[in-house]
C-alpha cells in the first residue's frame, strides 16, 4: 500500500494533537488561536495549521471569527444543553440498533472493553479522569456498546458529539464536590446492553450522559460567561428533565 506523503501525514498528526489539546482543555475555551503562536508549539507551516483549524471548524471545536482569526470554540451552558439534547436522541437510537443487530462478538468486545476500563480506575484511584490512557479506554468502552448499530454515518455523528462533549466531562470531573460511582454505572449499561434490555439501556445511558450535564450546570456554572447564555430554549427544557 501507498505510503502518504510527508505533508499528508504532518497535517493528520497536527490535527489529531490540536483536537486531542481542544478536548483536554490544554486550548481554553475561547482562547484566540494565533498563527505564530501556533506554528511554534506544533511545529508545523502556516498552511498546514490553517488546514487543521478548517477541519476543525468543521467539527465544531474551533469557530472563524470574520477578519479576526480562530478562536477555540466557547462554553456555555446554552451549548452543552443543546449538545446534551441532540447525544441522548443519537445515543438513543445507536444502542437501540446495536442491540437489535450485536452478535455474540460484539458482546464480548463489551466485556473486554469494560474489564481494560475498570481494572485501569482501580489502579489510578480518584484521580482516573486525569489520564489520558483512562479517557481512552473510556471512549472505547461508549463506542463499544454502539458498534454493532449497523449505520456508519450514525457512528460518525455520534463519535463527533462525544468528542465534543469530553470538556464538559472534563470540568463535571474537575468541579464535582463528591465521588461519582462511574464504575457502577458503566456496569450497570453494560449489563442492560448484553441482557437485551433495550428500555433499561437507553434510559440508562440517558440518564448517564445527563448527570453529567447537570453536575457542570451546579458545579462549574460559575466558568461561563453569563452573556454566553441564550434564552431558554426546548432543548434547554429537555436536556434539564
Amino acid at each position: 500500500m501507498r505510503d502518504k506523503p510527508a505533508g499528508e501525514t504532518r497535517a493528520a498528526d497536527v490535527l489529531q494533537r490540536m483536537r486531542a489539546d481542544i478536548i483536554s482543555c490544554a486550548l481554553k475555551p475561547g482562547a484566540k488561536l494565533r498563527f505564530e503562536g501556533l506554528r511554534d508549539m506544533y511545529a508545523v507551516s502556516f498552511s498546514t495549521l490553517r488546514e487543521a483549524l478548517s477541519r476543525l471548524v468543521a467539527e465544531g471545536l474551533v469557530v472563524a471569527e470574520d477578519q479576526r482569526g480562530f478562536v477555540v470554540a466557547p462554553v456555555s451552558i446554552a451549548d452543552l444543553n443543546d449538545l446534551t439534547y441532540v447525544r441522548v436522541l443519537v445515543e438513543r437510537e445507536c444502542l437501540g440498533l446495536a442491540i437489535k443487530h450485536g452478535n455474540d462478538d460484539w458482546e464480548a468486545d463489551i466485556i473486554g472493553s469494560f474489564h481494560r476500563m475498570d481494572r485501569l480506575q482501580d489502579r489510578l484511584g480518584s484521580n482516573y479522569y486525569l489520564s489520558g490512557e483512562w479517557g481512552k479506554l473510556h471512549g472505547d468502552f461508549h463506542f463499544s456498546l454502539v458498534a454493532a448499530c449497523g449505520s456508519p454515518n450514525l457512528l460518525e455523528i455520534r463519535q463527533k458529539l462525544f468528542e465534543r462533549a469530553h470538556r464538559y466531562r472534563r470540568m463535571s470531573s474537575q468541579f464535582r464536590p463528591k465521588w461519582r460511582a462511574k464504575d457502577v454505572e458503566h456496569k450497570m449499561i453494560m449489563d442492560s446492553v448484553i441482557a437485551r434490555d433495550t428500555a433499561k439501556a437507553q434510559e440508562l445511558i440517558e440518564r448517564h450522559i445527563r448527570e453529567t450535564t447537570e453536575n457542570v450546570i451546579k458545579h462549574a456554572g460559575h466558568l461561563f460567561d453569563a452573556a454566553d447564555e441564550a434564552p431558554h430554549t426546548r432543548a434547554d427544557h429537555v436536556a434539564a428533565e
